[in-house]
């Protein structure tokens, strides 16, 4: 799509694409007479029944993974709510070019195709204190090349993002999104300290205080409180559901951009696992407002789509058992199990 206007987007929200209840249905009979006792493999039944639905097809594949990442920055940062310095966001894009950075080592790991956008690095966000973080041509940009990353080709996509400052913004969001004070969502992201979190709350309080018109819209609290990363991925994992391709979801600032949708519409999250709770203490209240359970807790706080690329394994194990294992009757084994 070459431009997404507001109005599209929406539109697009209040038009969602549904899962295929004959391709569920066919999973659920299939797993029903694989070798193993009904219900032992976990989780790992459900996700193959999740993937054959929002594939829509049956047997589920894991052919073409993809992880897509969204690098922005922030006004915000002026604030001083960052341990690190803006232009280590250009740093780091570098590293994902270079092959440096851990989600490489995961894409790679999971035979998961990758790349990375760079959303005008050098055209921060305006400080959400001071003005609204985006203007609306600003957020439709940052929207479409969300809705254009995605690869029509993807059996399962993992969107991430890098941005000094952004868990500021999305807890900012989550905020505005849920309701309670700064001091509620705030973390120490990069690292800050006791002091510095007072400071993130503080400045989240500033900035919803400042946009309390706007807060009846998600997509304005978006514009009013976002950032173009955030906005790329809200955009991408919309163009997931409509193209039919199950997603991960990321940590906090991922979380966040898939609130966005959420809170538009509360069924634009079914196409989407979560797939872990991160350290970053507003995660895990973020997830239990969307009614998120995560696949894995391992104490990620890194962002960049980490968490979700190593759940990849988790998607490539449950489609390898669903469509590898024999049946009863393929094994010659006995459905009886006795007392």
């Amino acid at each position: 799509m070459s431009s997404l206007s507001i109005t599209e987007f929406q539109n697009q929200l209040s038009s969602l694409t549904v899962a295929s209840k004959n391709a569920i249905d066919a999973a659920i009979r299939r797993d029903a007479v694989l070798t193993k006792p009904a219900g032992s493999l976990g989780r790992l039944e459900t996700l193959a029944s999740w993937l054959s639905g929002w594939q829509g097809q049956h047997p589920p594949t894991y052919d073409h993974p993809q992880v897509v990442i969204f690098a922005g920055n922030h006004g915000i940062c002026d604030q001083g709510v960052s341990a690190f310095p803006p232009e280590v966001t250009v740093q780091m894009v570098a590293n994902f070019n270079n092959g440096g950075a851990a989600i490489n080592q995961l894409a790679n790991a999971f035979d998961a195709a990758f790349s990375v956008f760079p959303l005008e690095l050098d055209n921060p966000t305006a400080d959400f204190t001071k003005a609204p973080a985006m203007t609306e041509t600003e957020l439709t940009d940052a929207l479409t090349v969300g809705w254009n990353a995605v690869d029509e080709n993807a059996d399962i996509l993992v969107v991430g993002e890098m941005g000094i400052g952004n868990t500021t913004v999305a807890a900012a969001l989550s905020a505005a999104l849920f309701g309670g004070s700064g001091a509620d969502w705030a973390g120490p992201g990069t690292g800050v300290t006791r002091e510095g979190i007072q400071k993130k709350a503080s400045v989240i309080d500033r900035g919803i205080a400042r946009h309390q018109d706007s807060l009846n819209d998600p997509l304005q609290i978006l514009r009013c409180l976002g950032g173009r990363e955030i906005a790329a991925m809200a955009g991408a994992i919309l163009a997931a559901r409509q193209r039919h391709i199950p997603v991960l979801l990321d940590g906090f600032v991922v979380g966040a951009a898939a609130a966005v949708l959420f809170r538009s519409n509360l069924d634009a999250l079914s196409h989407c696992i979560a797939a872990h709770v991160s350290a970053e203490p507003g995660h895990s209240r973020l997830l239990q407002e969307m009614g998120l359970e995560p696949l894995l807790s391992l104490g990620m706080r890194l962002g960049e789509g980490s968490g979700a690329a190593l759940a990849l394994g988790l998607i490539k194990g449950a489609v390898a058992t669903h469509n590898g294992m024999a049946t009863f009757v393929d094994a010659g084994v006995s459905e009886e199990t006795g007392d």
